[in-house]
C-alpha cells in the first residue's frame, strides 16, 4: 500500500494550532493514524513558506500527497495541486491575497505566537508570482465557501473555483463554521478512504 500525505496549510497569522488543523490532526489520529499529516508553521513570507511546502513534499518520496488549505494556506494549497498534481480542498481560500495583504504592508504581530514580522512589497509580488490564474485540473479541488466570511469575498473564490467542486454554506464565517461535519468527505474526495 503506498503510503499516504496529508498537509495541512494555514491562513494568514495563523498557525499549526488553528482550530481546523486541531480538528484534521485529532481526527485522522482517531480514524486514520495510517495517513501521516504534516501542519507546517509557514512563514509569514511568500517565498520562504513556498520554499517550506517544497521540502515537505520532497522529504516524503513516493508518498500519495494530498493538501488542504485554509485562507492564504488555500491559495498555496491550489499552487500544490498546481504543480504536484494532488487533490486540493481548500477552506474559504484566499483568491487575490496579493490585493488583500497591501493593507499589512509594514509591521505585524502574529497573534497566536507573538511573532514580529515586516510586510513589505515584495511580499506582495511574491504572492503575485505563486497565483495560479488557470486552474489546469478543476476537478481535483474542493471549495468549502461561507457567504458571511468577514475577511473574503466568497464571490471571488466562486468564480475561479466555478469548475472545481463547490459547496456554498449561507451564513457562517471566515474560520468556517462547523468544519468538522465535512472531515469525513473531505478524506473521501482526497481518495483516502
Amino acid at each position: 500500500m503506498v503510503p499516504m500525505l496529508l498537509l495541512y496549510l494555514h491562513g494568514f497569522n495563523s498557525s499549526p494550532k488553528s482550530i481546523k488543523a486541531q480538528q484534521l490532526a485529532d481526527y485522522l489520529g482517531l480514524y486514520h493514524p495510517e495517513i501521516t499529516i504534516e501542519i507546517p508553521h509557514l512563514s509569514p513570507y511568500p517565498q520562504q513558506a513556498w520554499l517550506q511546502i517544497e521540502a515537505i513534499v520532497a522529504g516524503y518520496p513516493g508518498y500519495q500527497l494530498s493538501v488542504v488549505g485554509s485562507s492564504l494556506g488555500g491559495y498555496y494549497a491550489t499552487k500544490v495541486n498546481q504543480v504536484y498534481h494532488c487533490p486540493a480542498v481548500i477552506v474559504n481560500p484566499a483568491v487575490k491575497p496579493y490585493e488583500l495583504l497591501v493593507d499589512y504592508l509594514g509591521e505585524n504581530t502574529n497573534p497566536y505566537t507573538d511573532h514580529v514580522f515586516t510586510l513589505t512589497e515584495q511580499h506582495i509580488d511574491e504572492l503575485r508570482g505563486l497565483d495560479c490564474p488557470t486552474l489546469v485540473h478543476p476537478e481535483t479541488i474542493w471549495a468549502l465557501l461561507q457567504t458571511d466570511d468577514e475577511v473574503l469575498d466568497y464571490n471571488q473564490a466562486t468564480a475561479k473555483y466555478n469548475a472545481a467542486k463547490l459547496t456554498v454554506e449561507q451564513g457562517g464565517d471566515h474560520a468556517f463554521i462547523g468544519f468538522e461535519r465535512y472531515l469525513s468527505d473531505i478524506l473521501t474526495f482526497l481518495a483516502f478512504k
